[in-house]
């Protein structure tokens, strides 16, 4: 358990967070979120003893062991796998090294014989003749082949890497893990197993993370930080989601009666109780949410970007027609004999083990650059614009001195007026003197709100956004998940958040060394459908 009492923390005489009470207790999963710059992975440091508060205490109780996923990729490249992994639970760590050093003495005396054989207790004690056994499991669970325990860690890619320390915040049962964004850089099998892993622990988890399908399948409570404030709440990240929208329209209409608020709110209370998750997930989530009052829902003062796509004119019936793409950049084939229709309503999402793949196939489509060989070609009626994962150019050089109103005016095709402009970026939360910042010092999330704004003012049939969710804080993700939902074409997109490809996508497109594999299908259909054919 932690206990949290009248915890503050200030930076520069303001308040991060201020007055936080609250519980984690062993068997459920805290899922913390908040806006870009709220504090969630500050909270994270506060709660793991490497940042001390301003005022108030974190408790937690003697002999409990907290292990927390480092965000250091180099931090072990002097080590091997195995004694990275190990280094999850210090204690047996140290001693192996005390054992190592007593056995190598040449004078080992009857004093080094006690200690030898208390040591050799405890590291029994602590699961230490299963070192290898767990370890090589983990791994194995992350899609590491155990033939790596030995290696050495400034050998390997950053993404082994990120699955190595991943397994070392995992090891040797601990009785609390803190994760910040765990499944960053992870595959589909790997965040599955790793879903799998927490929602069996029987410990507390408290993880921060961007991917809302995740803390879906995983959380019992949320933990939300809005405004120096930090509450928590029953239930994964759709019920949080659904409830405060739902409180926020309750307590908004003044004209109807308390009883059929409080039957209403009890009625969604009880809908969402009954919903399936993981087994033991599901049937913790519902006694807790049996428990809940109204009083108890989140009335969240959290604001959502708006983000809507009108498109000038309707397409035609032909939309794109690509035949055999390929291309080789530096050296490496990263699209071979890639053909493809896309059909009118089709809102693909485009995957692929190397992301370079769908960016360069993006790169291609909208003419920044050209194919090896083969060919495409959009219908006539057709009008793209384009959301690019790298947007460095649009802000730099001239333009990063520009003000985000000055900005935005660049691109307004038949009206430049100021309130004009600021009615696009008052949707974006740019609101009163936020305008005048020059482009230069925006976070990437504001920037990403920018080339949202952008495309919003081209009227295009067809949307073509590569990794648009990146930067973005869970809020402006659903706010863009909601406006291609929207949209009344066409939609050619990537993106690593397992929500959002869900909820878009009637159609999957993976990019394979040759050719493709191409499914009419939500995200979830697509990847059973790859586990039957066993890829």
């Amino acid at each position: 358990m932690i206990t949290v009492q009248e915890l503050s923390l200030a930076f520069n005489g303001q308040n991060l967070f201020k007055g936080v009470n609250l519980k984690f207790t062993p068997e459920n999963c805290y899922g913390i979120i908040g806006a870009n710059g709220a504090g969630k992975s500050t909270f994270l440091k506060i709660l793991s003893g490497e940042l001390e508060p301003s005022t108030g205490e974190v408790i937690i109780p003697e002999k409990t062991r907290m292990s927390v996923l480092g965000q250091d990729h180099f931090a072990y490249d002097d080590f091997n796998v195995l004694d990275t992994i190990v280094q999850g639970n210090p204690r047996l760590y140290e001693i192996i090294g005390q054992k190592e050093a007593l056995y190598a003495k040449e004078d080992f005396s009857e004093e080094d014989g006690i200690l030898a054989s208390e040591l050799e207790a405890e590291f029994a004690e602590l699961g230490g003749w299963e070192i290898d056994t767990e370890a090589g499991r983990l791994l194995e669970g992350l899609g590491v082949g155990v033939d790596l325990l030995y290696a050495e860690m400034a050998g390997l890619p950053e993404k082994l890497k990120v699955k190595v320390l991943l397994a070392q915040a995992l090891f040797g049962q601990p009785d609390i893990i803190l994760l910040d964004e765990p499944t960053n850089g992870l595959d589909i099998a790997a965040i599955e197993w790793l879903e799998e892993f927490l929602v069996n622990f029987p410990g507390t988890v408290i993880v921060v993370s961007h991917d809302r399908h995740f803390l879906n399948m995983v959380c019992t409570h949320i933990v939300d930080i809005d405004f120096t404030k930090i509450r928590m709440y029953v239930g994964n990240y759709d019920f949080w989601y659904q409830s405060s929208l739902l409180m926020q329209r309750v307590l908004g209409d003044q004209k109807k009666k308390r009883e059929d608020k409080i039957r209403e709110l009890q009625s969604f209370i009880s809908r969402f109780s009954a919903n399936k998750s993981k087994a033991k997930q599901a049937t913790s989530r519902k006694k807790l949410l049996d428990k809940l009052t109204v009083e108890e829902l989140p009335a969240s003062s959290r604001k959502y970007p708006y983000v809507g796509f009108t498109m000038n004119r309707e397409p035609g019936k032909e939309i794109l027609q690509v035949s055999g793409l390929s291309k080789t950049i530096d050296g490496v084939q990263v699209l071979n004999d890639v053909s493809f229709t896309v059909n009118r309503g089709d809102k693909i999402a485009f995957l692929s083990e190397n992301d370079l793949a769908v960016t360069t196939l993006f790169r291609i489509l909208t003419e920044e650059i050209e194919p090896d060989s083969g060919s495409f070609k959009w219908g006539v009626s057709t009008s793209q614009s384009y959301f690019p994962q790298d947007n460095t150019a649009f802000f730099s050089g001239a333009a990063g001195e520009m003000s985000i109103l000055e900005w935005l005016g660049q691109y307004a095709q038949d009206e430049n007026t100021e309130t004009y402009l600021r009615g696009f970026l008052g949707r974006m939360l740019f609101s009163g003197e936020d305008v005048y910042k020059q482009v230069k010092v925006l976070s990437g999330g504001e920037k990403v709100r920018c080339m949202l704004s952008r495309m919003m003012m081209y009227g295009s049939n067809v949307l073509v956004l590569d990794q648009p969710t990146s930067h973005l804080d869970l809020e402006s993700i659903t706010a863009v998940q909601n406006g291609l939902c929207d949209f009344g074409s066409n939609v050619l997109f990537t993106s690593h958040d397992h929500e959002f490809v869900q909820n878009i996508a009637n159609r999957i497109i993976e990019l394979r060394e040759v050719g493709t594999i191409d499914r009419m299908s939500t995200f979830d259909e697509f990847i059973e459908y790859k586990k039957e054919m066993g890829q």
